[in-house]
């Protein structure tokens, strides 16, 4: 399975954010995107999930399920969370898993991100970091080949910002496919890096390993 990126162009508000770009995302693979705030990460982010449709260019994933496009071959997580204030913890988890067709069995997503003893809680009552941790939660209730990670360490403390890197190192051990944007090391050693919005240029290379 591989995402493929050709002379790709993207618009928000009717003003054009990036042209000419390409890349190429195989299995096992991650693709950090970086650069300063507007260059264009979570447009691209969006773009790729299909919220955005491309002005010029063409984004595919090859290699995944029959017919089914790249929305439903991907997990989103973008700055908002997906999380019920007035459910709880163990509610929201099961109505993600159920919306996603993966059944009953939440405890070890949330026991993997330090949500079990909070199960019983309403989701209004949580810290910033805790709703975020239960927002990442569907990366493990539901089977996604292609995740794509808008500032997915926002609000979490470094315990937390490990475990999601041990998650998704697990994911692309799997032959899973990532694409973050981030403004901070994910730990994720030997990604590949693009970075977006130098003065100049509209598509940067992606040769390098993310710091």
């Amino acid at each position: 399975m591989q995402l493929i990126a050709e002379n790709l162009a993207l618009e928000r508000g009717g003003r054009r954010i990036f042209e000419g770009l390409a890349f190429l995302v195989a299995a096992g693979e991650a693709l950090v995107l970086t650069g300063p705030n507007g260059a264009g990460k979570s447009t691209l982010i969006r773009g790729i999930a299909g919220f955005l449709p491309p002005v010029e260019g063409s984004i595919r994933l090859e290699g995944g399920a029959a017919e089914a496009d790249i929305a439903e071959q991907c997990h989103f997580v973008g700055h908002r969370d997906g999380v019920k204030a007035a459910l709880s913890v163990r509610e929201n988890a099961a109505f993600t898993s159920h919306y996603l067709g993966e059944g009953d069995d939440v405890a070890p997503a949330l026991e993997r991100l330090g949500l079990d003893a909070l199960a019983e809680v309403p989701a209004a009552y949580l810290s910033a970091g805790q709703r975020r941790r239960l927002g990442l939660a569907r990366l493990l209730l539901a089977r996604r080949p292609l995740w794509l990670l808008d500032e997915p360490t926002v609000s979490l403390d470094a315990a937390s910002v490990a475990t999601l890197a041990g998650i998704v190192k697990e994911h692309l051990a799997g032959g899973g496919l990532v694409v973050a944007a981030t403004h901070t090391p994910l730990g994720l050693e030997g990604a590949r890096e693009l970075r977006l919005g130098h003065p100049g240029l509209s598509a940067s290379s992606t040769e390098g390993a993310h710091p």
